[in-house]
């Protein structure tokens, strides 16, 4: 099966072909590790994590290569470091650098793993390579493309005839609309940092522009080739780094002579109830704050998914709450079923066209909806492809609800009474009524009754004493429907 992946490059959907089939390699730009990873952090997480499942499936486990950064060269790394330091903890600046990003990484894989992703093939740290960034820096400036000044190098965008291209700007937009650093030491203010000064306070590396540390945009561009050579298949990350990060990497890698990589793709931003996540808004939060609040990861990961990667997500208690809601749903059909590792053609399908993540999680409403061994087979193989334990681990299986006919829930039961109880009373008031009225009011009963037979639900044979299990047709029935009308009544 072709996968077809919207490439940011050319601004359309292409069919991916790799390099080397039997070399698949992406490269994704990972954290700064400075403190715990916020909601925001997990969505490239998971997005490129569904992604690299998709790629083992197709072309093999052993075949595809993610690499995944940790930058641990930041000036918030630098504070926290500095004030241990300060506060007499033991060991060097650069120790006590390493000793607070070695926690951070340990508090992310913790938080990822919580979320089902896959631990990337490679996961460099940016002072590991700090060599390796030296040697690139100093062949652009042999080609001309950058220069050193007070302590600095620079890279000179200017010379770079395509920069821009990636994020569709001209160079003399980006200035008039980008915050951009003027200092005494760039020849344009479009110029950005490749090397640095650092003084006796902050943790530095020998070069020959003496001692100092790396700017943020050097490191990908020098691991990437270190880790997948000169070309590469997949650059990924969030659409925050189109520009400036990318624009540089590109322009760096480029005049460097090499060919970097050949498909871009970038994941649409995170919002809280409709809103930016916000510290001054009251909603930001970590994905350990909901961890530690009893949200399951694998709802965290569900939810992120329900959204295609490239458009806005908008995280929501409403949408939470629904997850779970399914989850407990489908445990009693899922659990233990270890005998089918066939995933869905259908689901694979729909993750092959732009990792369509919300057609792949309504063939799983399909494959529960069928109700046979085979589908349930399916749906698990489904979910552990997808990062979904179908366990439901966190559901006591006393507290899934599959008690009652198809398995309605406590919430499902409350959204057919409510409508019931609207219908019945319309049908009651025609009976009453004359004229236009009657056949008005007989118009919106009869319309409510063939909406919810849509969804799967018999008005006709439901009362608030009833079991369920008359009313409901298992094959049929749509919750998420029934909730719509249901709403629509509040």
């Amino acid at each position: 099966m072709t996968i077809q992946l919207h490439n940011t490059a050319t601004r359309r959907k292409e069919a991916f072909a790799p390099i080397d089939p039997d070399n698949v390699r992406m490269y994704v730009c990972g954290p700064t590790v400075y403190d715990r990873a916020h909601l925001g952090n997990a969505r490239p997480v998971l997005v490129f994590d569904v992604l690299f499942r998709l790629l083992r499936h197709v072309y093999g486990e052993g075949a595809v290569t993610y690499v995944r950064n940790f930058t641990d060269v930041d000036d918030k790394i630098n504070a926290t470091a500095l004030a241990r330091k300060e506060a007499g903890a033991p060991g060097t600046l650069e120790e006590l650098v390493a000793e607070r990003s070695d926690e951070t990484i340990e508090w992310y894989h913790a938080d990822m793993d919580a979320l089902g992703a896959l631990r990337p093939t490679k996961e460099p740290r940016a002072t590991q390579y700090i060599a390796q960034m030296v040697a690139m820096i100093e062949d652009l400036m042999g080609k001309g493309f950058a220069y050193a000044k007070d302590g600095h190098v620079l890279f000179r965008v200017r010379e770079y005839d395509k920069y821009g291209a990636l994020s569709g700007r001209s160079v003399d937009d980006m200035i008039a609309g980008a915050r951009v650093e003027v200092a005494p030491y760039k020849e344009d203010p479009m110029d950005f940092v490749l090397w640095k000064p650092s003084d006796d306070d902050l943790p530095g590396w020998d070069s020959p522009w003496g001692r100092g540390r790396p700017g943020w945009h050097i490191e990908c561009s020098a691991m990437a080739y270190e880790l997948l050579g000169n070309t590469f298949d997949i650059h990924g990350g969030g659409n925050d780094l189109q520009f400036p990060h990318h624009e540089n990497e590109i322009a760096q890698s480029k005049c460097a002579g090499h060919g970097f990589a050949r498909y871009w793709l970038h994941n649409e931003m995170l919002q809280v109830e409709g809103k930016k996540m916000s510290k001054s808004l009251g909603n930001f939060f970590t994905v350990r704050d909901l961890l530690d609040q009893g949200v399951p990861g694998e709802v965290i990961r569900f939810v992120m998914l329900s959204t295609h990667y490239r458009k806005p997500m908008d995280w929501t208690e409403k949408k939470r709450a629904e997850a779970d809601a399914h989850f407990r749903r489908w445990k009693p059909y899922l659990q233990g079923r270890e005998g089918s590792k066939v995933v869905d053609d259908r689901i694979v399908a729909a993750l092959s066209n732009d990792l369509n993540t919300p057609l792949a999680i309504s063939v799983l409403h399909q494959l529960y909806k069928e109700g046979s061994k085979d589908s349930y087979e399916k749906m698990a193989a489904s979910l552990r492809f997808m990062g979904i334990n179908p366990d439901f681990p966190w559901i006591d299986s006393d507290n899934a609800e599959p008690n009652i006919g198809y398995g309605l829930t406590s919430e499902d039961r409350k959204h057919i009474s409510k409508v019931y109880e609207r219908w019945h009373n319309l049908v009651r008031q025609a009976k009453a009524a004359n004229g236009p009225e009657k056949q008005e009011l007989f118009a919106q009963s009869d319309s409510i009754r063939k909406v919810m037979n849509e969804a799967g639900v018999n008005l006709s044979i439901w009362s608030q004493a009833t079991s369920g299990e008359e009313a409901v047709d298992d094959m049929r029935f749509d919750p998420e429907k029934v909730r719509e009308v249901y709403v629509g009544f509040k």
